[in-house]
């Protein structure tokens, strides 16, 4: 078998999509049929020296390691994750691996195109020295291929395991003014539009929920609902693990995610798989999953827009049970993880064969 190494977020020591993304690749039964995988841990959540000192370490434990596989798949984002990422790719093409750069980051684009001088010219080496880069969606393929010289670029989207929400897909209509939010609670991921949008369509129909679950700006967003006397309507979660998020899904009749950047988020495609309704914005590769056949799409930052859609939601029952069908569907046609495993064991395939 060949050896490939996912490198990126600890799956244990950080919270994000990432972590997830690593953790269902070293698992996968599909992949796990011709490849052997093995996962390194690159960066731990935690304060900045916490931080710094373990990507320091963690880099030195990796050059020893970087010969014993025959592929490395590097998982980055933006900022300081894509110039560690950087002197990985060069480890691991100095050892003779094959390198597959994975861009999850939604301000990846955005912050590459802030940069001078001597940092974008280190992003831009890193995409020309990679084997392959993978998008999350085909719309970010064509914004990368614009910006960048590389040998090769194809879209994967993000998957989930259709069968592990079976449980959370309950009758919409029983919970139809119910919403969850899921992800980092913040300003990017729209979550203060979404608390204004909520005062203004509680004024419509007083019976309307909203949960917010994730990490980030949890404090903050629970001050501003205390501000505005929300609280018997509008309820700050905070993080919570898989059982919990199972059992809040399984209460809300829409998945909402009012973003500004994003890639493909897996809170999106979770609540697709539980046959919730989602009400998002068009940020990202969000409309290549979202269409107004299963969900509601507004603009960033609309916020009379976005407390129409949960009115629209709340008021439709017909609508609701319909997009709620529509979404298991399409989790299971487009969105799975075995579609999207089997998808990058081609990949992987095609690389390896290329050494032989």
């Amino acid at each position: 078998m060949k050896k490939i190494l996912e490198t990126g977020p600890s799956e244990t020591g950080s919270r994000g999509g990432m972590a997830g993304v690593i953790r269902g690749l070293r698992e996968s039964p599909w992949l796990g049929r011709e490849f052997s995988i093995d996962s390194f841990p690159s960066y731990i959540d935690g304060g900045l020296p916490l931080r710094l000192a373990y990507s320091c370490y963690g880099f030195l434990r990796f050059l020893p390691r970087a010969k014993q596989y025959d592929l490395v798949h590097l998982h980055t984002a933006e900022k300081g994750s894509v110039f560690r990422k950087y002197l990985y790719l060069r480890a691991a093409k100095k050892a003779g691996a094959k390198v597959v750069v994975h861009i999850h980051g939604a301000e990846f684009l955005a912050f590459y195109d802030r940069l001078g001088g001597w940092k974008k010219r280190v992003v831009e080496d890193f995409f020309r020295r990679a084997d392959l880069v993978l998008a999350l969606s085909d719309s970010w393929k064509r914004e990368l291929e614009a910006r960048f010289s590389m040998a090769a670029c194809e879209t994967l989207y993000n998957g989930v395991d259709p069968a592990l929400f079976e449980q959370a897909a309950g009758d919409p209509a029983e919970h139809r003014r119910a919403f969850l939010m899921l992800g980092r609670l913040g300003e990017r991921k729209g979550t203060y539009d979404l608390i204004a949008a909520m005062e203004l369509a509680l004024r419509r129909d007083p019976e309307l929920t909203l949960r917010l679950a994730g990490d980030g700006e949890v404090e903050k967003a629970q001050a501003l609902v205390a501000e505005k006397g929300l609280e018997k309507s509008v309820t700050v979660l905070g993080w919570i693990g898989r059982e919990e998020t199972l059992r809040q899904l399984g209460e809300a009749a829409a998945i909402v995610l009012p973003s500004y950047h994003e890639g493909l988020p897996l809170s999106v495609l979770e609540g697709m798989a539980a046959g919730k309704a989602v009400l998002s914005t068009t940020a990202g590769a969000i409309p290549e999953a979202v269409t107004e056949e299963n969900g509601i799409l507004v603009e960033p930052g609309d916020i009379p827009a976005l407390a129409e859609g949960l009115l629209r939601l709340s008021g439709d029952v017909e609508l609701l049970c319909g997009m709620s069908q529509r979404n298991r569907q399409r989790v299971k046609e487009l969105f799975s993880l075995e579609r999207m495993h089997s998808r990058l064991a081609e990949q992987y395939r095609r690389l390896l064969e290329e050494v032989e």
